[in-house]
């Protein structure tokens, strides 16, 4: 009785710790957005965001969201693929190893060094100059190893009857995978776009060497741009009065909600794909 008493004491104070830490990380993010929106709230003007175009933030968050965008679009798919070849085709081989030494290279290199990088392999060499799609190749290098990681992990999760029983029915290991094993893995690949977008968004060095400063509209993906990451440095580095810091502070607060929007619309579209992959014969 006594042993069984000191586990469920244990297991008490364990789960304890677990809601105390959730409750830390939640508030950590509510005191996070709470303080940006209490700075901003006396600031905060419609024409400051959405008025002409050389003073408001359209250009910033126009910028922002291409950025965004062509990062996903380049990095999602060779992310997930490069995945799916590990989990379900290469295993243990040394083909496996040296890619996965490579992900994890990838991963811990510094972010400057990503921006030197994208500076001149795309902007020169390729001659793309700085522009949004130079920015998006070095983004989507620097986004691959939390993809790949991540949708792996993804994978792993799927039980591997579910692949059997597929084989043994005749489907092919393409089948398996786009039926069966990719709508259970659906939830993971989200998360793995969403902290993509995340490293995207919060990026400052290399978006400034390859998108630039620009304080334009960019109509296409070929033009420069300033990102609000990038727009919220210089803010604060020019502030010279309460006033200033308080437009900062404006374009923090629009950061966020652009980071959510973009959260949101992958959810939504991740979760319409999975009903898609289920609803497949």
């Amino acid at each position: 009785m006594n042993h069984i008493k000191k586990r469920k004491t244990i297991d008490g104070f364990q789960y304890g710790l677990m809601i105390v830490a959730s409750v830390l990380v939640t508030g950590a993010l509510a005191g996070i957005v709470a303080y940006i929106g209490i700075q901003s709230a006396g600031s905060f003007q419609l024409s400051f965001i959405f008025g002409p175009l050389s003073t408001s933030l359209v250009p910033m968050i126009a910028s922002t969201a291409w950025t965004v965008l062509v990062s996903l679009a380049i990095a999602l798919p060779v992310g997930i693929m490069t995945a799916i070849y590990l989990q379900e085709y290469a295993h243990q081989s040394k083909l496996s190893q040296a890619l996965g030494l490579a992900v994890d290279t990838l991963a811990g290199i510094p972010s400057i060094i990503y921006g030197l990088f994208g500076l001149l392999f795309f902007c020169r060499l390729f001659n793309m100059g700085q522009s949004i799609i130079a920015g998006g190749f070095t983004l989507s290098i620097m986004i691959l190893p939390v993809i790949i990681r991540t949708t792996e992990e993804a994978l792993k999760t799927v039980p591997a009857s579910f692949r059997e029983g597929s084989l043994s029915l005749g489907a092919t290991k393409i089948q398996t995978i786009s039926h069966v094993v990719l709508p259970p893995a659906m939830p993971g690949i989200l998360t793995a776009a969403i902290l993509a977008v995340g490293r995207v968004v919060g990026e400052s060095a290399p978006v400034l060497l390859t998108v630039g400063i620009a304080r334009n509209l960019p109509k296409t993906i070929f033009e420069p741009g300033r990102t609000l990451t990038i727009h919220l440095y210089y803010l604060t580095k020019e502030a010279l009065n309460p006033d200033d810091f308080a437009q900062a502070f404006t374009a923090a607060a629009v950061l966020i909600v652009l980071v959510f929007v973009i959260n949101t619309a992958v959810k939504v579209i991740g979760a319409s794909l999975g009903d898609a992959g289920e609803n497949l014969e």
